[in-house]
């Protein structure tokens, strides 16, 4: 691995219990922060902002195919694992292809999104990640980071929070889309954490889905769209720390 974990990251740990019927939570979402052993982020969105990469390699391809790429499209693609963005892709510009020609259309696209994210520096981290992982780490808390892309790893060592990682869970690691919560469930696992003790912050609705499939609470980071089932709404993790948690309804 190019990315380290905490140095106390065992000591943190708390058991994994499998198979356990989840009981539902009546108090409110922070009324007791120890109940809150771990907080899971989603990658795109809340930690960084790649969209914009992604957005700039798929209107790259989906030119070279004869059709432009709207933003719109784009949140459509949102969250989404790279084969099944491919497909939507495809779809929208009433394109066909073979199984063959998907993976060298995936491998280029790739390529081109690969280029750009290596260029990433810590500059890129989106607004009060770096205080809220401190403040996280401090108390105690895990961290995981979630990402359906295989590139995580080079964003991770690029914006250099690997330090603070107690799990990260990418591409490789998945066979199934949210709002599927096995990713979710996988970084739990990883730390050794019950869901109903994980805190999932995530900016796509099929993200809260899984969140909430995988009966873990969940906060939906976004100013400009309301996520249904969130357990709360915030603009950015800059607007969020240990004291406002408590508060959380």
């Amino acid at each position: 691995m190019d990315w380290n974990f905490t140095n106390d990251d065992n000591a943190r740990k708390r058991v994994f219990q499998t198979g356990k019927k989840l009981e539902p939570l009546k108090k409110s979402i922070m009324s007791n922060l120890k109940e809150i052993q771990a907080c899971i982020f989603d990658l795109d969105g809340v930690i960084v902002d790649t969209a914009q990469y992604h957005f700039e390699a798929w209107k790259r391809l989906a030119h070279e195919l004869g059709f432009d790429l709207t933003p719109e499209h784009v949140e459509k693609l949102k969250g989404i694992g790279r084969m099944e963005t491919l497909d939507m892709l495809l779809d929208m510009g009433n394109q066909t292809a073979t199984k063959r020609e998907k993976k060298q259309l995936a491998e280029i696209k790739n390529g081109w999104y690969r280029d750009l994210i290596s260029k990433m520096q810590p500059k890129d981290l989106l607004p009060g990640v770096m205080d809220f992982f401190e403040e996280l780490t401090e108390a105690h808390i895990l961290i995981a980071i979630v990402s359906a892309s295989k590139n995580a790893p080079t964003i991770i060592r690029q914006v250099k929070v690997g330090r603070y990682l107690d799990a990260l869970i990418d591409g490789s690691k998945i066979t199934k889309s949210k709002p599927d919560p096995e990713i979710f469930l996988k970084a739990a696992e990883e730390m050794g954490i019950a869901p109903e003790h994980c805190l999932v912050f995530e900016d796509a609705q099929s993200g809260i889905e899984a969140a909430k499939n995988g009966g873990m609470r969940a906060i939906g980071v976004d100013s400009q769209k309301v996520l249904q089932n969130a357990d709360r709404l915030i603009p950015g993790l800059y607007d969020i720390d240990l004291e406002k948690l408590k508060t959380l309804e």
